[in-house]
């Protein structure tokens, strides 16, 4: 039986890493139910704690749970034509970044994905445009264009997420540009990525970033995550998109500065 400390030790951990870390995955719960795409600032954390092949392993449990909780809060406000539509891409995006995972050491991993987050952070940016036209209105279905960008979309997304779990910006951009509110967005989200997430799994594990010693640092942070989607579902209604989204940008492009120089 694993204890705290036993776990601490295997990851050779500090008590402010441990701490790091926690936060990190309160992050993940809180954008899970409010904000998608802000725990590319958790991914720079993990990342920054842990060695970058592993941290992806151990994310990806957390990111899991932070999926469940989101299901369950908003599985009724999901779009399943625009999921269906955005699967094939995906898997075949997820496959690309196994492959790439099945040669990459750590320090490419890690510079992989610092470039990642600069390049999300760039998406972001680019997607701030599109939230101020979709606070008016929500569109039954996508529009042609967005069905003609869900092939090139998915293919990014599944292999960000495979690669870095850093699909959250490729799809928010592609939802948000779909014409999805709030609710719908989160909705659509949540069962994406719980559905993705889950299918990553044995991937992660035949490339060993998930095992015995990344689960019980997972059976840790999980605990975490519940605080943070609590929190989520009580203020998405009252968060100042505009200015959290600055703050995310920013952060982001610090922790993958902060990757890439290290």
């Amino acid at each position: 039986m694993w204890g705290v400390r036993d776990v601490w030790d295997a990851w050779d951990l500090s008590a402010g890493q441990f701490a790091a870390l926690a936060a990190a995955a309160m992050l993940v719960g809180f954008s899970k139910t409010a904000v998608s795409g802000a725990n590319t600032i958790s991914l720079a954390v993990f990342a920054a704690v842990l060695p970058a092949r592993a941290s992806t392993g151990v994310l990806l449990p957390v990111l899991i749970a932070g999926d469940v909780l989101a299901v369950l809060t908003y599985r009724r406000h999901a779009h399943w034509p625009t999921l269906w539509r955005l699967f094939p891409a995906v898997a075949g995006g997820v496959v690309i970044g196994t492959l790439f995972l099945t040669w990459a050491d750590d320090a490419v991993v890690r510079t992989s994905i610092g470039a990642i987050l600069l390049l999300m952070a760039g998406v972001t940016v680019a997607r701030r445009g599109a939230t101020a036209r979709t606070e008016t209105h929500e569109l039954p279905d996508p529009p042609p264009a967005s069905r003609l960008k869900a092939p090139s979309y998915g293919v990014l997304g599944g292999f960000t997420t495979m690669v870095a779990n850093a699909g959250g910006p490729v799809m928010s951009m592609y939802l948000l540009s779909a014409g999805f509110r709030k609710l719908g967005f989160l909705g659509t989200s949540a069962w994406f990525f719980l559905i993705v997430n889950a299918s990553k799994v044995p991937f992660s594990v035949s490339l060993g970033l998930i095992d015995a010693h990344s689960l019980a640092l997972d059976a840790l942070l999980a605990l975490f995550v519940v605080p943070g989607a609590i929190v989520g579902k009580h203020t998405v209604h009252h968060i100042n998109q505009q200015l959290f989204e600055r703050l995310v940008i920013a952060a982001t492009i610090l922790g993958g500065l902060q990757l890439l120089l290290r």
